[in-house]
């Protein structure tokens, strides 16, 4: 693996505050669209994490 393919990877989850961040959504509504379904969690610990690519697909639709 070359060092500048580094640059091409995606994060696979990120937190609630870095979603919101990227999305520009509050964070309430990050949580409704968590609730809803519309965006996929994997909780670890305490820590809720938000599938990156869940994210992508909403914002490209």
């Amino acid at each position: 693996m070359s060092e500048g393919s580094d640059e091409a990877l995606s994060p696979l989850t990120v937190r609630v505050a870095t979603a919101v961040r990227i999305t520009g959504l509050s964070r309430s509504r990050i949580y409704e669209l968590i609730q809803a379904g519309d965006i996929e969690i994997v909780k670890v610990g305490r820590a809720t994490l938000v599938r990156y690519e869940s994210l992508r697909r909403l914002t490209a639709s």
